[in-house]
């Protein structure tokens, strides 16, 4: 028979990371939304034997902001809900408002934050890649300084992450640069609520009528998000005007995302299936980005 843990919610964000500290007890978590930790509870995967509610820390991570004219600011404990229709983010990162909105279900995503979304480290999530594609870094506090890691650096496998035992995700931030376009592809292999099979995630911005600084992300399909930087080498330089070789370009991009990604076979595909998957969501993905601009690319 299993004990329920002891909950305590401390007021600060220092005795937060202070309650953290397990000495010999590594099963103390942080509780966030909860979304994820409870599936994990349920099935016996973590026992935990204290929990550190971040609830009366919310006022000072709940927050959606432009501290800089060239940054937005998004508080970890922002839930997916607030994500998905904050009109600043909608105006400033599209993409992640839109990837926000599609995460499992309405209940889910008015609970879940977006700092436990990434600490769970789920392999199947969407918002890592988007995050990757516009160059967002993490904020992690704990008990001696604050550090910031890509979000390509703070996921170090399946189901882990870098963040060690009193650090807190508390905050992502984005730059905001100026004529940048970019766009998410998800799909899924079961229902449209479910994880997604693959997700990619591009980006780019337009200068002097040429592609330059091109980002092409790929999660779900591998074990962490992945910024594929020799697919999107294909892709600098491109005239937005030529439609031919923009298209042979988006093409050659998204042949070599498929051939880059290492994914695993799992209940939402073959690894070669996913491989395939790849490229298919990245052509689109790149497809969409360059529709704004008048051409035709793909089918």
């Amino acid at each position: 028979m299993s004990i329920a843990p002891t909950v305590v919610t401390p007021a600060t964000e220092s005795d937060v990371i202070s309650e953290l500290r397990c000495g010999e007890d590594e099963t103390v978590r942080p509780l966030a939304g909860g979304t994820a930790l409870a599936l994990l509870v349920r099935y016996g995967f973590l026992r935990p034997t204290r929990l550190v509610s971040l609830r009366g820390v919310r006022a000072g991570y709940g927050q959606i902001g432009r501290p800089r004219p060239d940054t937005l600011r998004i508080g970890g404990m922002v839930t997916l809900s607030e994500l998905a229709r904050s009109p600043l983010v909608a105006e400033l990162a599209d993409p992640l408002a839109m990837a926000a909105g599609e995460v499992a279900n309405p209940r889910v995503r008015n609970v879940a934050s977006l700092g436990g979304h990434l600490a769970h480290a789920d392999p199947h999530m969407d918002l890592p890649p988007v995050l990757l594609a516009l160059d967002a870094r993490v904020e992690v506090r704990g008990p001696d300084d604050t550090r910031w890691t890509p979000v390509d650096d703070l996921v170090s496998g399946y189901y882990e992450t870098t963040l060690a035992q009193q650090e807190l995700i508390t905050a992502v931030e984005i730059p905001i640069v100026a004529g940048r376009r970019a766009g998410y592809c998800r799909y899924t292999s079961a229902a449209v609520d479910d994880w997604p099979s693959v997700g990619v995630a591009v980006a780019m911005q337009p200068r002097d009528g040429r592609v330059t600084e091109p980002r092409l992300a790929v999660g779900a399909a591998t074990v962490s998000p992945l910024r594929l930087r020799d697919a999107e080498q294909l892709l600098g330089g491109i005239p937005l005007d030529d439609a031919a070789r923009l298209d042979a370009a988006c093409q050659a991009a998204a042949d070599a995302a498929g051939d880059l990604v290492r994914p695993a076979s799992d209940l939402h595909g073959s690894a070669a299936y996913k491989r395939d998957m790849v490229r298919v969501h990245a052509r689109r993905a790149l497809a969409r980005l360059f529709a704004r601009y008048g051409q035709e690319v793909g089918r």
